[in-house]
């Protein structure tokens, strides 16, 4: 039986001094999803509370069948699976997501026996967590495996797009055939959202891109910059064109 009454413990204790919205702190935005393969329902509520809070996105589904279904379909950016899975073992899930996909996994189970975890990693399992635990450690395991697996962007040299083009090498932009001088905050910005068009940043993504997790300063100091950077690069910054809003998340470049 797992031990739901423990959990539901740690995940109701108070949390005493959270990052604010100016304090330094690592956010992965809304741009990374998780899928929980769980079948305790309460358990599955607990952890996709503390995950949606941390920014992240959360699917869930309660049988291995429909686990390996989504993961052909529509992949995360992590599973966690737990092993103690009606019908579909959860060792049998993990073979099954490694036939068809690198997905970073995160073992979850109640067992506590040396050769089940081993069996786990050697199928390909990033990590294992065993029950009880806090919601907290579910979340810092899943930002350190997302850290720890997550490929590196590759950005080319130019980036065009309509009438803007970045060089990067020269550190040059032009609007409209005309050069267009920016800050290096300004530029960085720019080269993060057009090197992936069409994803959506967070603030605090944007924020820790171009000045990395120790920077100084409020989430909303990009928004200053956003405008900045419209009105250099956009015919009509009030109908921006190229730098999107994304209601209650952040910023995106167009997609072509």
């Amino acid at each position: 039986m797992i031990q739901i009454g423990r959990l539901l413990a740690f995940s109701l204790q108070p949390i005493v001094g959270g990052p604010t919205h100016c304090e330094r702190h690592y956010n992965p935005g809304m741009s990374q999803k998780i899928l929980i393969v769980e079948d305790e329902i309460e358990l599955v509520k607990v952890i996709r509370d503390y995950l949606e809070k941390a920014g992240f996105r959360v699917d869930s589904v309660d049988n291995g069948s429909a686990a390996v279904s989504v993961i052909q379909h529509n992949p995360p950016d992590l599973v966690l699976l737990d092993l103690n899975l009606p019908g579909m073992d959860g060792l049998d899930v993990a073979r099954e997501i490694r036939r068809i996909n690198d997905v970073p996994i995160i073992m979850v189970t109640a067992r506590v026996e040396e050769t089940d975890r081993l069996i786990g990693l050697e199928l390909g399992a990033d990590d294992y967590i065993t029950k009880p635990f806090s919601p907290r450690e579910v979340v810092a395991r899943v930002r350190a495996v997302l850290r720890r697996t997550q490929k590196p962007v590759t950005t080319p040299e130019i980036i065009e797009s309509g009438d803007i083009l970045i060089d990067l090498l020269r550190h040059r932009v032009n609007a409209a055939d005309q050069s267009v001088e920016l800050t290096p905050t300004e530029f960085d910005l720019l080269v993060v959202m057009a090197s992936q068009p069409g994803r959506a940043f967070s603030r605090m993504q944007l924020l820790e891109s171009t000045q990395g997790e120790t920077f100084e300063g409020c989430e909303r100091t990009v928004d200053a910059h956003i405008k900045n950077l419209r009105a250099k690069i956009e015919a009509d910054p009030k109908k921006p064109v190229y730098i999107e809003t994304v209601f209650g998340v952040g910023y995106r470049f167009r997609d072509e």
